[in-house]
C-alpha cells in the first residue's frame, strides 16, 4: 500500500513538529513518500517562512535593507537543525543563499522555493530518507502552467522507489527554470505524486481534524465532518473552507484516489474522508456543510418582454468579460436578471460596467446591490429530500433576516441564498441551528422520524 503524506506549514514550524511527524511517518509502513511546505507559523504575532521570503523579495525591488529578514529565517532553520541534531550544512548552504539574493541571481519564483527546499533538505535528513528536489519532477511549461504528463514520467525515471522527502509548491521547466504553483500549492503537490505514483490514500497533514461543519469562529463546536465528496469539497472549499487547496482535488480525483485529512497534533483523531463513495445510509447526515463569503455586488438589469428579446443575457455577459470579470450567479425572473460578482472584482470598475450595460444593452433599469454575503448549504443527502429548502428559508424568517438571492446547483448538492453582508454571521449560525439539535447535525433517519411525527399530528 502507498501512502502519499504532505505536511503542511503548520506542521513543520519547528523541531517539536518534526518529531510529531517521525512518529507519525514511523507508525505506518505506507508511509514512505512525504511532502513537506515551508516552516509555517509557531504561534500567534509569528510569520510563515513563505511570507518572509516574499517580504524579501519586495525590499529588493524597493531597495530597503533586507538583512534582518534573512536573519530571522536562517534562524528558524538553525533552531530545527541544532535542535534535532542533524548533520545537514544548513549554514553553509543558507549563506550561499543569502550571497545569491544580494547578487540579484534569484528570480522571485526561484527565491520563494527556497522556504520548501531548506525545510525537506531538514525533514529528509531527519526520516531517513533520500531527499527529492521538485525542480528534477515537477514539470512545467514555459507559461507557468504544469506539464503533468511530463512530470509522470520524470517521478517514474528519478523518484527512489523505497521513499523520498519532496518539497511542495514549485517545479521547474526543461531549462531549469523554477516555478511555483498557486499559494497553498503544496496541497497540490502532494495530490500530484499521489496520482505519478498510483497511491492509495493521499494523507493531508494540518493542523484541524478535516473539515468541520462551519466556521467555528460563527458556529459554537460545529460537528466534524466524517465523510465527503469532492464536489461537496470542492463547494465548500470555493466558498470558503479553507482546509484544503480546491484545485488539490482534481488530480486525485480523475485517478480516483481518496483524500484523508488529518491533524498533526492529534495523529489518532479520524479525520475527514474525502472521495466519490461517501455513504447514502440512513445514518448520513442532511447537510455536510455551511460556509460563505462576504462582499459580492449583484447588477439588477431590468427590461420589459425581456423573455422575447434574443441575446439581451450575452450583451450582458460580454461586458463583464471584457472587463475581466469571473461571473459568480445569475438569478433570473421574466423581465430581469441580476448578474453576481465578488466586489474586489470589480472595485475599479463597478460604474464603467453599468455605464456600458446601459448603452450596450438599453434596459429599462440597472440597480446595483452592493454589500451582499453569499452563504452556501452543502450536502449530497439534500437531493430530492423535501423540506430541506422550507426548513432553510424558515430559520432565517424566523431570524428576521431578509433573503436577497436564491441558487441551487444544477447536481442540487448546495442551495445558496445572499443576504446582507452585515447578517453574514446570524444567517449561518439559524441555517445551522435548524439542521442540528444542538450537539451534532441530524441524520436522515431523525429526519424521518420528524417527518412521520408530523404526519400523525396532521
Amino acid at each position: 500500500m502507498i501512502k502519499i503524506a504532505k505536511f503542511g506549514g503548520s506542521s513543520v514550524a519547528d523541531a517539536d513538529h518534526f518529531r510529531r511527524i517521525k512518529g507519525i511517518v514511523e507508525s505506518d509502513p505506507a508511509r514512505r513518500f512525504v511532502v513537506v511546505s515551508a516552516c509555517g507559523r509557531r504561534g500567534k504575532g509569528d510569520s510563515k517562512v513563505t511570507d518572509l521570503l516574499y517580504l524579501v523579495n519586495a525590499h529588493i525591488n524597493y531597495r530597503v535593507s533586507y538583512d534582518d529578514l534573512l536573519d530571522d529565517i536562517a534562524g528558524r532553520y538553525f533552531d530545527i537543525a541544532d535542535d534535532l541534531g542533524l548533520a545537514y550544512p544548513i549554514r553553509e548552504e543558507f549563506a550561499a543563499f543569502a550571497d545569491a539574493v544580494r547578487a540579484g541571481d534569484l528570480s522571485t519564483e526561484a527565491l520563494v522555493s527556497r522556504g520548501e527546499y531548506f525545510t525537506a533538505r531538514l525533514m529528509a535528513e531527519y526520516l531517513g530518507l533520500p531527499f527529492l528536489d521538485a525542480a528534477d519532477v515537477v514539470a512545467f511549461h514555459h507559461d507557468g502552467t504544469l506539464a503533468l504528463d511530463r512530470t509522470r514520467e520524470l517521478v517514474r525515471e528519478r523518484a527512489p522507489k523505497g521513499g523520498f522527502v519532496l518539497p511542495g509548491f514549485y517545479g521547474a521547466t526543461r531549462e531549469g527554470q523554477i516555478k511555483l504553483l498557486d499559494r497553498g500549492g503544496g496541497d497540490i503537490s502532494g495530490a500530484i505524486l499521489a496520482t505519478c505514483l498510483s497511491a492509495d490514500l493521499y494523507e493531508n497533514w494540518t493542523d484541524v481534524s478535516g473539515f468541520l461543519s462551519a466556521d467555528p469562529r460563527v458556529v459554537d463546536n460545529p460537528e466534524s465532518i466524517a465523510r465527503i465528496t469532492y464536489s461537496e469539497m470542492r463547494e465548500l472549499s470555493y466558498m470558503g473552507a479553507s482546509v484544503l487547496h480546491e484545485e488539490a482535488i482534481f488530480p486525485v480525483r480523475d485517478a480516483e484516489i481518496p483524500i484523508v485529512i488529518k491533524n498533526t497534533n492529534r495523529p489518532d483523531d479520524p479525520g475527514t474522508i474525502i472521495s466519490d463513495t461517501a455513504g447514502t445510509s440512513d445514518s448520513e447526515p442532511i447537510i455536510t456543510g455551511i460556509t460563505g463569503k462576504r462582499d459580492f455586488v449583484a447588477v439588477h438589469v431590468v427590461k420589459n418582454h425581456m423573455c422575447d428579446e434574443v441575446g439581451i443575457l450575452r450583451k450582458t455577459l460580454s461586458v463583464f468579460e471584457r472587463y475581466r470579470v469571473s461571473v459568480e450567479h445569475i438569478p433570473s425572473g421574466i423581465d430581469s436578471f441580476a448578474v453576481v460578482v465578488q466586489g474586489k472584482d470589480v472595485k475599479d470598475s463597478l460604474w464603467s460596467i453599468a455605464a456600458d450595460i446601459k448603452t450596450e444593452v438599453e434596459p429599462d433599469e440597472i440597480k446595483v446591490a452592493e454589500g451582499l454575503a453569499l452563504i452556501s448549504t452543502v450536502g449530497r443527502n439534500m437531493v430530492d429530500r423535501p423540506g430541506v429548502s422550507g426548513s432553510l428559508f424558515a430559520a432565517l424568517g424566523q431570524e428576521g433576516i431578509s433573503i436577497r438571492m436564491i441558487a441551487q446547483g444544477s447536481d442540487e448538492i448546495n442551495i445558496i441564498v445572499g443576504v446582507r453582508d452585515e447578517d453574514f454571521d446570524r444567517a449561518i449560525r439559524a441555517i445551522y441551528s435548524a439542521f442540528s439539535d444542538g450537539d451534532h447535525i441530524l441524520e436522515l433517519s431523525e429526519l424521518k422520524r420528524e417527518e412521520d411525527a408530523l404526519r400523525r399530528l396532521r
